[in-house]
């Protein structure tokens, strides 16, 4: 028996991709010392990143092409960090950030942050959108049309 159309989309699961909330001491120089370990590690290249700064210290969202491999570069430069789920959004043709936060809302799906990625390959827009609930917020951009990157459509 094939499954209906819904009972599909309700099984499908998104690929999401692990955001590091990275805590840096707010100080000259420190945001350098992490993004040259991860360069020097050859096994882990930095994708996007957005910054909140306060006096004290600023909390560096990155996402990373090989999550496992940034763990240890992390750890090595001993970095506080809290891991993330989030997805990965590659805008289509015709669409927009606006028509995404359009859909999201229609669904009743609340963002609590998002910012952009480097270009994808074929210089679409990709935007990270952290979302209540990442399961049904893929499920909507999928049947928008919108194509939702995991970790290997990073590298």
């Amino acid at each position: 028996m094939q499954p209906t159309e819904q009972e599909t989309e309700q099984g499908y699961a998104p690929p999401t991709v692990r955001q590091f909330s990275v805590f840096l001491d707010n100080r000259v120089g420190k945001l350098l010392e992490v993004l040259e370990a991860i360069d020097e590690s050859h096994t882990a290249e930095v994708r996007g990143l957005s910054i909140i700064d306060s006096s004290d210290y600023a909390v560096v969202r990155f996402i990373f092409n090989h999550a496992e491999a940034a763990r240890k570069v992390l750890a090595q430069q001993n970095c506080a960090y809290c891991e993330t789920a989030v997805l990965v959004v590659e805008l289509g043709e015709d669409q927009t950030l606006a028509s995404v936060c359009r859909h999201l809302l229609r669904a009743e799906i609340n963002i609590h942050f998002s910012y952009s990625l480097m270009p994808s390959r074929t210089g679409s827009s990709v935007f990270v959108i952290c979302a209540d609930d990442p399961t049904f917020a893929g499920q909507v951009m999928r049947r928008k049309g919108c194509r939702v990157l995991g970790e290997a459509d990073l590298t």
